[in-house]
């Protein structure tokens, strides 16, 4: 009897024991067992398609055939359509104030690029985020630094891009991405959220996953703008040599839908604005999908633009050119009357002017509900 009772308090340490150290590398940092984390953002992924998308806010720039900036536009000179169904517009929420995160790719191969992208601290304050916003800057590599936390005032914000210095070989544009967002879904709700990134066009070493990073950005509303390194690079060091093929042939790159890749089908579905296929196999997560400009993704998922440059003047006019778009956009805002539709929901605006140019965010997804 009492050597049963002996070995019965024998298992229940050993059980409290096995269950403290198990607790205890939870906890510590840098021992996470992937294939558990994976699991549980998989979880936490998988919880996000089943809540409901209550409102989708939709940035709409309207530009003449000259491509200047339309203003002054009413509510009632907008018409939305959700799956060609109809809604009404709620607001333009043009007027408030701008909250605005710069996630800046600080990886040891742009050393020579990074003091450039360090001078426009103070435009960032000043032109993109205004009188009323805010700015934090996040440095990142294969780790996530946030270098300033929210400031209005211009001299930290300078301070802050001055501190980045190169670090690793990898630059984890999802993982910078989702860091973001987190850090905006945590400013009040009367706020505008954009996320600025300055990097390559491709994600490098990142632990989430492109779907899992477009499904927070969703449920956050966050617009993304992004400054495109691998276009200065390449213009850098250009000796009027013709430009190199890409990286990676036609042949191998994703097609949606099981479609032949060419260069003209890659032309079509890349650069020429078809991207909905793209984001439908995203949210299904097809396996052999392969995305190679995930900047491009980003930007347009969320109604956003890429843009590009070349030296320090362009630079500046890039700023310049998000500064003004930012300020000049229509936020229309909406709650779908079709939310137990499944599936990619194609956002159409319409604006009853002629010979305008309407560009906003694709649409946005809707997991199945369960029957």
């Amino acid at each position: 009897m009492c050597q049963t009772k002996g070995m019965r308090h024998a298992l229940i340490f050993l059980l409290c024991a096995a269950l403290t150290c198990t607790l205890g590398l939870a906890q510590a940092p840098g021992t996470l067992d992937p294939a558990k984390v994976n699991a549980s953002k998989q979880a936490d992924d998988d919880a996000l398609f089943k809540s409901q998308t209550n409102v989708v806010i939709v940035p709409t720039t309207v530009r003449d055939r000259n491509g200047d900036v339309i203003n002054g536009l009413q509510l009632q000179d907008f018409e939305l359509y959700d799956n060609n169904k109809p809604q009404k517009i709620t607001a333009d929420v043009r007027e408030e104030p701008l909250s605005l995160v710069v996630a800046v790719q600080r990886s040891s191969n742009i050393t020579e690029i990074l003091p450039k992208i360090q001078k426009i601290g103070t435009m960032l304050n000043q032109l993109v985020a205004g009188q009323d916003g805010e700015v934090a800057v996040i440095g990142f590599d294969h780790r996530i630094q946030v270098v300033q936390d929210f400031t209005n005032e211009g001299a930290k914000i300078s301070e802050a891009m001055k501190k980045m210095t190169p670090g690793s070989a990898e630059h984890a544009v999802n993982d910078a991405v989702d860091a973001g967002i987190r850090m905006l879904k945590k400013r009040p709700r009367d706020r505008r959220l954009v996320l600025l990134l300055i990097a390559e066009k491709r994600d490098k070493g990142s632990q989430l996953r492109l779907r899992e990073t477009l499904t927070a950005t969703q449920f956050a509303n966050v617009a993304i703008y992004s400054l495109d390194i691998s276009t200065i690079v390449a213009a850098l060091t250009d000796k009027g040599m013709p430009p190199r093929p890409p990286p990676i042939p036609p042949e191998a790159i994703y097609m949606p839908g099981g479609g032949t890749a060419t260069p003209t089908t890659v032309d079509q579905n890349y650069y020429n604005g078809n991207y909905i296929p793209i984001f439908v196999d995203i949210f299904k997560a097809t396996k052999s999908l392969f995305v190679d400009d995930t900047l491009d993704v980003f930007t347009r998922y969320t109604g956003g633009r890429e843009y590009s440059f070349v030296g320090e003047k362009s630079l500046d006019k890039a700023v310049e050119g998000i500064s003004e778009e930012l300020h000049s956009q229509y936020l229309l805002s909406y709650s779908p009357n079709n939310q137990t539709e499944g599936g990619f929901h194609d956002i159409k605006v319409v604006v009853n002017r002629p010979k305008l140019e309407v560009r906003t965010r694709p649409g946005y997804w809707v997991a199945a509900r369960p029957q």
